[in-house]
């Protein structure tokens, strides 16, 4: 007697629907939930799961929920909590067939089922997710503004970022430098603004973090202005250079609208002073705000 009732305890034990039943899950209960493949609004879109759908939840990653998703090649995917409630994952063995099927059949009825679907999605790098139902959508990585430190001598400046649903963006820098002269008591300021064309390389995804490393060139303007009270000089002059540059954009997933920047570049113009040279190699850091 005592032999059979340890039996059945550990064939309760080991029951897939007693597992399940100390699991996590998310049941969707917006008109419809877009699957990232990584914890970020500004990573690609993998599929979609319909109101009602309940997702096995293997990590709360911040804002998000990492979830079985056997759609994806790897078998994940990342939704916002926001979509649905979470709850534990107590339905009975037969319960837990049907909520399978139900959810293969949300994912086999997705707009990704198809071939050219599929290699689409896995090419793309910053595609907004699509509009649900009641005709909003979320915010993605397509157009942000922010700040930048740094540059061939320490400046600060504005930066604005726009991505394409593709691997192509461009970019727009305004900053200020500001130089000095000991021997001539003389002081050099420049304003220079640069757009530049940025190319997104394949990003890494981690279940807090997303990066996308892109490199970048670009013509620069540059308004200069020269004083020397010692020697009774004010002048200024305009030129225009070039600059070519290479960093990652990191995103978290606690926080998917902002995104932090670091980037070495190479900048060269004919600095229309002697004694004072902007033209060289620098470190900048910049952060963005996503608005759309």
């Amino acid at each position: 007697m005592i032999r059979h009732a340890a039996a059945v305890i550990v064939a309760l034990c080991l029951s897939p629907s007693w597992a399940a039943a100390q699991g996590t899950a998310l049941t969707i209960n917006t008109a419809s939930a877009s699957v990232h493949k990584s914890p970020s609004m500004a990573s690609p879109v993998i599929g979609r799961a319909a109101r009602g759908a309940t997702l096995d939840v293997t990590r709360e990653v911040g804002d998000w929920v990492k979830v079985a998703w056997p759609a994806a090649p790897d078998g994940i995917g990342y939704v916002r909590t926001s979509m649905g409630s979470l709850g534990r994952a107590n339905a009975p063995a037969s319960r837990t067939a049907v909520n399978t099927s139900a959810q293969r059949a949300v994912i086999e009825s997705s707009t990704l089922t198809t071939t050219a679907a599929r290699a689409d999605a896995a090419q793309t790098v910053g595609r907004p997710p699509a509009r649900t139902s009641g005709g909003s959508a979320a915010p993605s990585h397509v157009l942000g503004i922010g700040a930048l430190l740094g540059g061939q001598t320490f400046g600060v400046g504005a930066s604005a970022r726009a991505w394409t649903r593709g691997r192509l963006g461009v970019q727009f820098e305004v900053s200020r430098y500001s130089m000095s002269n000991p021997i001539d008591l003389g002081e050099m300021t420049s304003t220079q603004f640069g757009p530049s064309a940025l190319y997104s390389f394949r990003d890494h995804v981690a279940d807090y973090t997303w990066l996308r490393p892109y490199v970048g060139a670009g013509i620069t303007f540059t308004r200069s202005s020269f004083t020397s009270p010692a020697v009774g000089i004010a002048m200024s002059d305009s030129t225009t250079g070039f600059q070519t540059f290479g960093g990652g954009e990191l995103s978290f997933a606690s926080l998917p609208q902002f995104s932090v920047s670091a980037q070495l570049g190479y900048h060269w113009f004919e600095t229309p002073f002697a004694g004072y040279e902007l033209s060289g190699l620098g470190l900048s850091v910049a952060g963005h705000w996503y608005v759309k």
